[in-house]
């Protein structure tokens, strides 16, 4: 374990000597500085743990210095103790205010010294713990999305690939009836298709860029997100729908738009489970958020189904991770929220209140510029 680094600001030499013997008797290792621009050069080349530093000195005091430690994000989260003359009210909260983590005031009790940099030195540590245990939490988070997208990805693709090469092999064994060619090709295009689908998908996601956009009516985009979800399952008014904005337009994707709520809709639709079809209820509620920063039309989807199982509801935007019949299935909202997002949006899943699930997709009310 390597010694913490002080660094100790005064201008007066025998506070300094004074405190290094201090420190150094108990492991600490002592950089002595004895201007601010010299504490600026030493904090520069020398990283240190902990600074302690004099508020009065000449030329560039205390105060300044901590200031301008404050303007860079390698050195303003480095721990200043201010040692002053100054025992008023006023003085400690001039420092605090500039960045200050603590006071020590003159003249200088070595014990507490001690004490107080062995306290914030601890509060280093503490820090530094919970960054290293932040970035490993983060890396293998990232290590098990990776490996589950992998995962999903090739679990997907291998079915149909499956399914592609079972219905030809029958195209072979029937190559002398056409009718049996012709149903046995059309499942194979539809093979072909999902697997297409599931590439732009993929593509969806990874792709950061805002897309293009036109104006369009509200309800000619939820109309098609409807047709879309309910041609997937031959479906008819399944979707029960209450859009108060009438023809609001706005300015969207259409397949990106129509696509994303499609996705939520079906996760809706399988958030019954087994349930009987008649027994199911799908809603779609519109409302305007109107504000002067960031005006938002959200699109609610509601069911009653069995809501937002527990041990998914920290991961339900991550692909291919979740059990069958759960609103995190598949891709849907992996899609779903990286496209909203993408024109300037976002998606927000919650509990129902009375049981169930509401997404609610949130749309830019104003136009959202094309790229050039």
């Amino acid at each position: 374990m390597s010694v913490p680094r002080i660094l100790v600001v005064d201008d007066q030499m025998i506070n300094v000597q004074l405190l290094k013997r201090k420190l150094e008797r108990h492991n600490l290792a002592v950089i002595p500085a004895y201007s601010g621009q010299e504490a600026l050069d030493a904090v520069e080349t020398e990283k240190p743990d902990l600074i302690l530093l004099d508020v009065m000195m000449p030329e560039m005091d205390g105060i300044e210095v901590c200031r301008r430690l404050q303007t860079r994000d390698d050195t303003r989260t480095i721990p200043v103790i201010f040692i002053t003359a100054r025992n008023t009210k006023e003085g400690k909260i001039e420092g605090l205010a500039v960045g200050a983590v603590d006071y020590i005031t003159k003249p200088i009790d070595l014990d507490e010294t001690l004490a107080r940099v062995q306290t914030q030195l601890r509060f280093v540590n503490i820090n530094r713990e919970m960054v290293d245990l932040q970035r490993r939490l983060v890396e293998a988070r990232r290590n098990a999305t990776i490996g589950a997208v992998t995962q999903g990805i090739a679990h997907n693709l291998n079915n149909l690939l499956g399914v592609v090469i079972g219905y030809l092999d029958l195209i072979k064994t029937v190559a002398d009836n056409p009718d049996a060619v012709r149903k046995n090709t059309g499942q194979v295009e539809k093979a072909i298709d999902r697997i297409i689908n599931i590439i732009k998908q993929l593509n969806t996601v990874v792709t950061k860029t805002r897309l293009p956009t036109q104006r369009f009516p509200l309800s000619q985009l939820i109309d098609g997100a409807i047709q879309r979800f309910e041609t997937e399952h031959s479906l008819r008014d399944a979707v029960f729908v209450d859009n108060p904005a009438g023809d609001l337009a706005i300015a969207s994707h259409v397949e990106v738009f129509e696509n994303s709520v499609a996705a939520l809709l079906n996760n809706a639709w399988e958030a019954y489970d087994e349930s009987p079809e008649n027994s199911r209820t799908v809603g779609l509620s519109v409302a305007v958020i109107e504000n002067d920063e960031d005006p938002m039309v959200e699109i609610h989807i509601e069911d009653h189904g069995r809501g937002i199982p527990d041990h998914i509801r920290d991961h339900m935007f991550e692909p291919f991770i979740s059990s069958k019949h759960t609103v995190g299935v598949g891709m849907g909202l992996t899609v779903a929220r990286n496209a909203l997002r993408q024109l300037g949006g976002d998606l927000i899943v919650e509990d129902r209140p009375g049981g169930g699930t509401v997404a609610i997709a949130k749309h830019p009310l104003n136009p959202v510029k094309k790229h050039a």
